[in-house]
C-alpha cells in the first residue's frame, strides 16, 4: 500500500496515511519495524471499509441507498443498525439538538472561512427537511421521507477509532494510540503507567501553537471546535455547530472543547453535545463529571 509511511524514531514508532478525509497515524510504544507496518496496514483496512460503507460521498454503498429510496423502507444490516441506534441514542439525549438528519444544512453553509452567510429564507427552505423524528427506525428498517438524508459525518470517525483499536489489540500487546484527525483512542499506557500526551491546539493558530497537553493512559479522546471549519462577518465568528432547531450556528459556543470518555465515540458524543449547549457547555461537562478541556 503506497499511501502508508512508517517511520522509528528513539521513543516509539509511527504509521502515517490518509482516509476519510484527514491525515491519519498510529503510534507503538515499540521499534519494531515489522510490527508498526502490519499494524497499520490493518489501520489503514479498517479505516477505508468503514469510510466506503458510511461516506456521504460514495454512490454505492448503504447511505446512498437510504438516502435515494424515496421513502421506501430499506432493511439495514447489523453494524448499520447499530450505528442508528447509537443516533436515535443522541437525538434522545440531546432533546434533538444531535440530529444526523441535519446534514442536509451543508446545502447553504459552506465553513470556508468566508463571509458567505445563508439568508433567512435560505434556512427556512432546509428546515423542512430535517428532524430524526420524521423518520421511521425499526432496528432494522428504516423508512426515509423523500427530500430528506441521513448523515453519519458526525460519529463515524469516532466509530472508526474504536473499531480500529479494537482490531490491533488482537494484533500486539503493546501499547498503541489511534489518531485520525483529532479523534483519538488508546488501550492501555506506555509501560503500563506512562500515559500518551496530546497537545491541545490553540483555535487562534491552529496547528501552529498549542495550549497546553492532555495525558490520556486509556480510553477515547474527542474534540470539537471552529478552529478549522468557521465563518467570519462583521467581525463576528460562526461556527460551523449547527443547531438543526434553528439551522444556525449555535450561538456563544466555545472556541474548543476535548473530552476524555471510555471509548473515542463517546467522548465525541460529549464534545458535541457540550458544543450544542453553547454558553452553557462548561456547566453541562460538569455535570457528566468527566476530563476535558475548554477554550472559550
Amino acid at each position: 500500500m503506497t499511501d502508508i509511511t512508517t517511520e522509528i524514531n528513539k521513543n516509539y514508532s509511527i504509521g502515517r496515511f490518509t482516509a476519510m478525509a484527514c491525515p491519519c497515524e498510529i503510534l507503538l510504544d515499540s521499534q519494531n519495524k515489522h510490527l508498526i507496518k502490519s499494524i497499520t496496514r490493518l489501520a489503514y483496512k479498517e479505516a477505508k471499509r468503514i469510510e466506503k460503507k458510511f461516506s456521504r460521498y460514495t454512490n454505492n454503498n448503504i447511505i446512498y441507498k437510504i438516502n435515494n429510496a424515496n421513502g421506501i423502507a430499506i432493511k439495514t444490516d447489523t453494524e448499520t443498525a447499530l450505528m442508528f441506534d447509537f443516533a436515535n441514542q443522541c437525538y434522545q439525549l440531546s432533546d434533538g439538538k444531535f440530529d444526523i438528519t441535519s446534514g442536509v444544512l451543508r446545502k447553504i453553509w459552506k465553513f470556508d472561512s468566508s463571509d458567505n452567510i445563508p439568508t433567512k429564507d435560505e434556512v427556512n427552505l432546509i428546515k423542512p427537511n430535517i428532524g430524526w423524528d420524521k423518520v421511521k427506525w425499526e432496528n432494522p428498517v428504516i423508512t426515509l421521507p423523500q427530500n430528506m438524508e441521513v448523515d453519519l459525518g458526525g460519529i463515524g470517525k469516532e466509530y472508526a477509532v474504536d473499531s480500529t483499536v479494537k482490531i490491533l489489540k488482537k494484533h500486539t500487546d503493546k501499547s498503541f494510540l489511534v489518531n485520525f484527525g483529532g479523534d483519538i483512542a488508546c488501550p492501555k499506557p506506555k509501560d503500563d503507567s506512562t500515559p500518551w500526551y496530546i497537545g491541545v491546539d490553540d483555535p487562534n493558530k491552529t496547528g501552529e501553537k498549542s495550549v497546553g497537553q492532555i495525558a490520556l493512559y486509556q480510553g477515547g479522546l474527542a474534540t470539537s471546535g471552529d478552529a478549522r471549519r468557521y465563518l467570519l462577518k462583521d467581525g463576528k465568528r460562526y461556527s460551523h455547530i449547527l443547531d438543526p432547531h434553528t439551522g444556525y450556528p449555535v450561538p456563544d459556543a466555545p472556541r474548543s472543547i476535548s473530552v476524555i470518555g471510555n471509548t473515542c465515540i463517546e467522548a465525541g458524543m460529549l464534545s458535541t453535545f457540550a458544543m450544542l449547549q453553547g454558553k452553557n457547555a462548561v456547566e453541562f461537562l460538569d455535570a457528566q463529571d468527566v476530563k476535558y478541556w475548554c477554550v472559550p
